[in-house]
C-alpha cells in the first residue's frame, strides 16, 4: 500500500521531534451495501475510504492525527502533528522489516467482483421466503453487506506487517401482525468470508428463520417474573459472555479499576464447568483477522480456566505498561480511530452435558432461543438483556413461547450459576459498541444452564 522507504521517512518524521514510540496504521475500505424493504430496492450504495492514522507516545502522552491523504507529504504533515501533542525525547532513525502473518481463512469470491444484480437478487428470494411463511407476515426488510478492508502497520520497533480482510453478512428482519399486535423476528448470517457465504448459507433459510420468529411470538404469552432456572440454547446466548464478562476483563477496564475482575488473576471467579476464550483465530468467524490493528498476530487467549481467571485481553500500551506482550486484541473502527482494548471472537467452550437432557433436567424455567440487545455496568456486572426468543420450561418440557421479558443478573454470579454446559457448542456474529467505535465480534457457547437469574416478565398472578 505504501513503500517501505515512505514508511521510514514518516516514522522517522513523527520521533524527530517528540515521542519514544510511533505507530503508522494505513487502511484502504471498500464497502457495497443493498436493502430491499417490502419488496422494493431502498439503497443499492459502494464506496471507498482510505486514509492513515499516526500515534505517537511519549511515557503516558499519546499524539495522534490522520489524514486522507497518503501522499508522503501528507504523512509526515500528520506524523509531525501528533509528534506535537507528545513532544518531548529525541529523533532517531526508523528502519521496519516487512512480515506476514498467517490468515485463518482464504477468500475464494470477493464481493466487488460479484454484480449488484446478483445481490439484490438474493434480498429478492429472501423477502419471497418469508413471506412464504405465511400470510401473518407483513412487512420483510433484508439487507446485503460487504467490506474488503487492507490494513498496513508499521512502528518504531521496525514492525511493518498488512492484512487483508473481507467480510459479508445478511440480514433479514420481518414483521408479524396476529392478535397479540404485530411481532418481530430477525436473523443475520455474517462471517470474514467473500461472496462464497451463501455457498454455505442459504438466504432463503436466513429469511425463513427470522419469519418463523415473528410467527412465533403471535401465540406467545406474557413471560412470568422472578428468579428462575435459564437454560441459553447453543449459539444464541454467547452475548450475554460478550457483554456481562468480557468486557470487564479488558485491560483498559482493568487499569482504571472499572472492573469486578481487577486484581482477580489466579482467583476462582466461575464455575468450575467454565473456560472463557477469546479467540481472533478461529477461521471464517466474524471477529477473525490475521493482525490486530496493532500489527500483533491474532492469539487465542483463555482468559478463564475451568472457573479460575487466568488473564486479561491486552492491546500495546497496556502490555507495555506491564512489561508484556500484547494479546492481539487492539482494535479500532478505522484510521479515524485510536486502537484500544476489543474483543475478537469470545466464546464458552463445550461441556460434555447432551442439551436435551439440560432442559429435561430442568423441572421449571425458562429456555432462551434468542437472546437480544443489552446493557451492562462493567464496574458491577450488572447487566439487563432482552429475550427475542425465549419459551416456558415446565416438567422438564419446552412448551409455551414468551414475550416481553428481559434477563437481568450480574456476569461473576451468572458464571458461577453455570451448572450444565452442553456438547451443542455454536457461534454467533455481532457488532460491539466500545467508546464509540464499532468493530466486528463474534460470540458463542453450547447450551448453558443457569442455576438462578431473575426473568423481567410482565405475567399477573
Amino acid at each position: 500500500m505504501i513503500d517501505s522507504s515512505v514508511v521510514d521517512r514518516v516514522l522517522g518524521e513523527a520521533l524527530r521531534t517528540g515521542g519514544d514510540f510511533a505507530e503508522l496504521f494505513v487502511e484502504d475500505r471498500r464497502t457495497s451495501t443493498a436493502s430491499l424493504d417490502d419488496g422494493k430496492v431502498e439503497e443499492l450504495s459502494s464506496g471507498r475510504d482510505r486514509g492513515a492514522g499516526i500515534r505517537v507516545v511519549m511515557g503516558e502522552t499519546t499524539g495522534f492525527a490522520h489524514t486522507a491523504d497518503l501522499s508522503q507529504g501528507g504523512l509526515r504533515a500528520a506524523a509531525g502533528a501528533a509528534a506535537a501533542v507528545a513532544r518531548g525525547g529525541r529523533g532517531r532513525t526508523v528502519a521496519v522489516t516487512p512480515s506476514t502473518a498467517p490468515r485463518h481463512n482464504e477468500v475464494s469470491t470477493y464481493p466487488e467482483t460479484v454484480a449488484k444484480a446478483r445481490k439484490v437478487e438474493l434480498l429478492t428470494r429472501a423477502d419471497e421466503a418469508a413471506r412464504s411463511e405465511g400470510a401473518a407476515i407483513t412487512q420483510v426488510a433484508a439487507g446485503y453487506g460487504d467490506s474488503r478492508r487492507r490494513i498496513l502497520v508499521a512502528n518504531s520497533d521496525g514492525l511493518l506487517v498488512g492484512d487483508d480482510q473481507v467480510r459479508t453478512r445478511l440480514g433479514v428482519s420481518c414483521v408479524a401482525l396476529g392478535d397479540t399486535g404485530m411481532q418481530t423476528g430477525y436473523e443475520t448470517a455474517a462471517l470474514t468470508v467473500g461472496f462464497e457465504l451463501f455457498d454455505r448459507v442459504q438466504a432463503e433459510e436466513v429469511a425463513r428463520e427470522a419469519a418463523r420468529r415473528a410467527l412465533t411470538k403471535l401465540a406467545a404469552r406474557p413471560a412470568p417474573s422472578g428468579v428462575l432456572p435459564v437454560v441459553l440454547k447453543g449459539g444464541t446466548g454467547g452475548i450475554l459472555f460478550h457483554e456481562a464478562c468480557g468486557h470487564g476483563l479488558e485491560a483498559d477496564h482493568i487499569a482504571k479499576d472499572s472492573s469486578v475482575y481487577t486484581g482477580r488473576v489466579g482467583e476462582l471467579v466461575a464455575s468450575p464447568l467454565v473456560t472463557l476464550v477469546d479467540d481472533g483465530t478461529m477461521g471464517p468467524e466474524w471477529g477473525s483477522f490475521a493482525i490486530d490493528d496493532e500489527g500483533r498476530p491474532a492469539q487465542r487467549n483463555v482468559l478463564i480456566s475451568e472457573g479460575v481467571l487466568t488473564d486479561y485481553m491486552w492491546d500495546f500500551l497496556r502490555a507495555r505498561k506491564e512489561g508484556r506482550t500484547s494479546s492481539g486484541n487492539g482494535r479500532r473502527q478505522s484510521y479515524q480511530h485510536l486502537p484500544m482494548v476489543r474483543m475478537t471472537n469470545t466464546y464458552l467452550i463445550d461441556g460434555t452435558d447432551d442439551s436435551d437432557e439440560i432442559v429435561a433436567q430442568t423441572p421449571n424455567g425458562v429456555y432462551v432461543a434468542k437472546l437480544g440487545g443489552g446493557q451492562v455496568n462493567t464496574a458491577t456486572g450488572d447487566f439487563v438483556f432482552g429475550m427475542n426468543e425465549a419459551y416456558l420450561i415446565e416438567g422438564g418440557r419446552i412448551t409455551e413461547p414468551l414475550r416481553d421479558a428481559n434477563l437481568i443478573g450480574n456476569g461473576p454470579d451468572v458464571l458461577k450459576g453455570i451448572d450444565a454446559i452442553g456438547d451443542d457448542f455454536a457461534m454467533g456474529p455481532g457488532t460491539c459498541g466500545k467508546d464509540g467505535q464499532a468493530v466486528p465480534v463474534g460470540c458463542g457457547q453450547p447450551t448453558v444452564r443457569i442455576s438462578g437469574v431473575t426473568v423481567g416478565g410482565t405475567a399477573r398472578g
